[in-house]
């Protein structure tokens, strides 16, 4: 059985459509970077899994729970954290989780031991005694995921938890993630596609309210891609070519599918980005050889996450 199971899932807001028939499962165990542009539909997805919303149409369980039918069952099973942590900013972060303990019915004895451990975990232990209001972004993220992990769900969906923080205390957050993903089902909604590289087991990626990604990372590249990435530059030699002579040359070689010029800052340089289903440097360094150019530059460019991000969802 998965951890988290979509099905179909729509959800519209009068004339707005947010998802349009999204489906996919998580393992447990799994940590999913779940992805998408600004309105792709992230939000509206992680709340009807959470119990926030209800769907025009679709189904959501955790665990084999249905979220409509019983969305009580489903969420003493997950621990959630929203893109904006749900902390009181006048208590003390002691006393704030400890209600969040009576909220989640645990008892005294109960909530004293799962403070001390999400405390440990998050390494708030000596914050216990602070108000929320003094307390750092970073630490009141830390805050904002212990009150998630506090009744000890074995699913965690954190949506951006590190919007808003300097690059320090995202390498402590992302560190504290890859950590609770050893033990727990995790969902991390990010813009910052370094975390989903560094984190997370796989990654889904949605635009418009459609699937357009699922798979490993490594998986997504490589689909994605749809090729050999090269980037070439060549420098006039005893010739003196065109931009548009030089990229028909090498738009003539078998294998090359696209050709993309790139600016440079002396213009008679060519530089090119050239997609193609085949190994075609030993053609492009024979072309240099053939036409009298001088070879500035020829490697494989390794398309990332960020690269297959950008293509999936620029797409019309």
């Amino acid at each position: 059985m998965s951890a988290i199971e979509l099905k179909n899932l729509h959800k519209s807001y009068g004339n707005h459509v947010a998802l349009r028939g999204i489906s996919f499962s998580v393992n447990e165990g799994e940590v999913v970077g779940f992805l998408g542009p600004n309105g792709a539909g992230k939000s509206t997805a992680m709340k009807i899994l959470t119990g926030y919303l209800t769907p025009t149409d679709g189904s959501a369980a955790i665990h084999g729970i249905d979220v409509l039918t019983n969305p009580i069952a489903a969420q003493e099973k997950i621990g959630y954290l929203p893109e904006n942590a749900p902390i009181y900013p006048d208590m003390r972060v002691a006393d704030y989780l400890d209600y969040i303990g009576r909220i989640r019915k645990l008892g005294s004895a109960s909530r004293a031991r799962a403070i001390d451990k999400v405390a440990e975990q998050c390494a708030i232990q000596d914050r216990l005694k602070q108000a929320v209001r003094e307390l750092s972004k970073g630490y009141r993220q830390r805050v904002g995921l212990a009150q998630a992990m506090l009744h000890s769900p074995s699913i965690l969906i954190l949506d951006e938890p590190t919007t808003g923080l300097d690059p320090n205390q995202i390498v402590e957050i992302r560190n504290l993630i890859r950590e609770i993903g050893r033990s727990k089902t995790v969902i991390l909604s990010t813009h910052i596609l370094s975390e989903v590289q560094a984190t997370c087991d796989r990654v889904v990626i949605i635009h418009r309210g459609t699937l357009v990604a699922d798979g490993s990372t490594d998986d997504v590249i490589t689909r994605t891609q749809g090729g050999l990435l090269v980037q070439v530059t060549y420098a006039p030699g005893q010739v003196v070519p065109a931009a548009d002579t030089v990229a028909g040359w090498i738009g003539a070689i078998d294998g090359v599918e696209r050709i993309m010029p790139q600016q440079s800052t002396d213009p008679t340089h060519y530089s090119f980005e050239v997609l193609a289903s085949s190994d075609v440097r030993p053609a492009l360094f024979q072309l240099a050889v053939d036409q009298k150019l001088v070879l500035l530059e020829l490697s494989r460019e390794k398309t990332d996450l960020e690269e297959v991000f950008r293509r999936l969802t620029t797409a019309a």
